[in-house]
């Protein structure tokens, strides 16, 4: 059997190093393109400045646009006794500040938590409340709640910053090698640059993709265990997953409407078609894979 503990500590120190890695590889790549361009330190800084000012931006604006985006409308108190009962109750068992709480009216059942610890919101679809008993609902609640208890909004914005910024500036190496505007300008002359400038340029965005989706795996497995140890009850929180598993398997079943590729990673389950991407470029884990972890906890 395993322990909530080991699981949680384990995937907080994988993720903490895949993010450290990312971090180093962002700033290369920055140094890189600075030097390449006769650029200075004032220059490599300026270029990590305005990434790091863009994700401070995104995480203090963001939750607005998510919300939004996903068409989330703020749950009736007096329609929704139950459900406020249940996230405050969990709220107040992990000592974070209450979330508002949102409704999306879509079939595909699902939630997604956003915001900062001081301004939290979680967000429930309708199918999510019409297909869980309580005892699976308060598991899929806590697993929304501990990640913001443990900042994984932040720490996705961030690797979502990250690479975006190495997005553009791989665009930018492509444009500048295959349209001469390397020519005459500060090093990038070098053959050996011009060709490290390529490899970026064609390699960094698939390395940068594949880095967030890691974080994010890495995240959701940390969020189940975080979650069955507040409830004391990894099986009913696996029992979520089955039915939405069962969900996804039922060939009538649809996506979430409003969901796109820069919100999928919210939700507490893949909010697309599960045979639409493969595993490695899923913003989530399989759902077996989560199952089978949450029973080794039973």
């Amino acid at each position: 059997m395993a322990s909530f503990f080991d699981e949680i500590a384990r995937n907080n120190l994988k993720s903490f190093l895949l993010l450290a890695i990312f971090t180093i590889f962002f700033m290369g790549v920055i140094y890189f393109v600075v030097y390449l361009f006769g650029g200075g330190l004032f220059a490599f800084a300026l270029g990590a400045m305005v990434v790091v000012l863009y994700a401070a931006f995104t995480y203090y604006s963001g939750d607005r646009v998510v919300l939004a985006i996903s068409k989330a409308k703020v749950a009736d108190e007096k329609q929704y006794q139950n459900l406020y009962a249940s996230v405050e109750g969990l709220s107040s068992a992990m000592q974070i500040k209450m979330p508002k709480i949102y409704i999306i009216n879509d079939p595909n059942p699902n939630a997604f938590a956003t915001g900062r610890r001081s301004k939290p919101s979680i967000a429930f679809t309708t199918g999510l409340l019409q297909t869980m008993s309580r005892d699976e609902l308060e598991g899929v609640i806590s697993h929304e709640l501990s990640h913001i208890s443990d900042n994984d909004i932040l720490v996705m914005t961030i690797a979502i910053a990250f690479a975006g910024a190495i997005g553009l500036i791989a665009a930018y190496l492509r444009l500048s090698f295959f349209f001469g505007g390397f020519e005459g300008r500060g090093r990038g002359n070098s053959g050996l640059l011009m060709l490290i400038a390529l490899a970026i340029g064609l390699l960094a965005p698939l390395f940068a993709l594949l880095t967030r989706l890691a974080i994010s795996r890495r995240r959701e497995y940390m969020a189940d265990a975080n979650g069955a140890r507040v409830t004391r009850n990894p099986a009913e929180l696996a029992s979520a997953l089955k039915k939405i598993q069962s969900y996804e398997k039922n060939p009538r079943s649809t996506p979430v409407v409003h969901a796109n590729e820069v919100t999928a990673s919210l939700y507490f389950a893949n909010p697309f078609k599960a045979s639409s991407m493969m595993n490695l470029f899923s913003t989530h884990p399989p759902i077996e894979e989560r199952i089978r972890r949450l029973q080794a906890m039973y």
